[in-house]
């Protein structure tokens, strides 16, 4: 683990330490989509998942999940894919569905998406580490459609499949969009700022999603972090993971996570693409534009990245 004591301080003054002020520890679940997903810049796919794994390992999360996108094994990136998803199970991690074409329900028939869904499950079904979970690619529910939502809901439950939502959502994906792009351009980077702020920013984004649902379940929640199979998370998981724990956070199972009782809550409300936690803010009457962490933005996002990774690389 390479992060420095500042940053360390940091995180904590931004998320609170909830050891330090007696109440509950905040207890976290790890979870990457897209997999197996496409090559980066830093790793091929294979050097992906094995540096994923031992930093998982080296970090003592002992039970991630991986949502894997049964039709990216047809893709160029995909070839050793089922190799790689088992690795991650003989580490002791679990697979669910993430759909075999990754598309929005909101442009999608409902007959199709269900199709597209079951098609995915003939590959996953019955294999080790398998778990009867579905994640809405783009955590794309239908949008303003109620029905379609709920047609979809309705074919998840006939077949014995859980929505595996998310509670902390963020644009970890697009952090290593722009990296792998600076570093296929062959631009300086400063990679411990880059490390640095890839942990900051989704530390604080948990601690933004986690202060919504203290405020409107009266309770810390266990948290699902959304995060994908990206070459930044190979290089950084470790760190972030170091970051959480000093920040007062608790590294659970995923299996654990989906026992709370939110769980068993399906939002009735169009608002579901920011998770479950904002949903529930949203039922309550908190505006859609309190319930957005600044930084799932794409725009905020990379001028932090210029000023941060790029400029300090290229100052003397």
């Amino acid at each position: 683990m390479r992060l420095l004591g500042p940053l360390l301080a940091l995180l904590i003054s931004l998320t609170g330490c909830a050891t330090a002020s007696g109440q509950a520890q905040r207890r976290i679940a790890l979870s990457f989509d897209d997999v197996p997903r496409h090559a980066g810049a830093f790793f091929t796919p294979d050097e992906r998942a094995a540096e994923l794994i031992a930093a998982l390992r080296r970090a003592r999360v002992r039970q991630a999940g991986f949502f894997v996108t049964t039709g990216n094994l047809q893709g160029p990136h995909g070839v050793g894919g089922e190799a790689r998803i088992a690795a991650y199970v003989r580490a002791g991690h679990v697979i669910a569905n993430h759909s075999l074409s990754h598309l929005w329900l909101s442009r999608t028939p409902v007959e199709d998406y269900v199709a597209d869904i079951d098609r995915a499950e003939e590959w996953l079904r019955g294999r080790p580490g398998y778990r009867p979970w579905f994640r809405f690619p783009f955590l794309d529910e239908g949008g303003r459609d109620a029905a379609r939502r709920d047609a979809v809901r309705a074919a998840l439950a006939e077949r014995g499949l859980r929505n595996a939502y998310v509670t902390i959502d963020n644009y970890d994906w697009h952090l290593d969009s722009i990296a792998s792009q600076a570093r296929r351009d062959g631009k300086a980077m400063d990679m411990d700022a880059l490390r640095h702020l890839y942990v900051e920013t989704l530390v604080d984004t948990a601690g933004f999603y986690d202060r919504i649902a203290v405020e409107t379940l009266g309770r810390s929640p266990a948290h699902v972090l959304l995060l994908h199979e990206t070459d930044l998370a190979a290089l950084f998981v470790d760190d972030l993971v170091a970051g959480f724990r000093a920040a007062g956070w608790e590294i659970i199972a995923i299996d654990e996570a989906y026992r709370d009782p939110i769980a068993a809550s399906e939002p009735d409300t169009w608002f579901l693409g920011e998770g479950r936690v904002s949903a529930l803010a949203h039922m309550r009457g908190r505006q859609p534009r309190s319930l957005v962490h600044p930084r799932t933005d794409e725009a905020v996002l990379s001028r932090l990245f210029e000023e941060r990774v790029l400029r300090r690389a290229s100052t003397p």
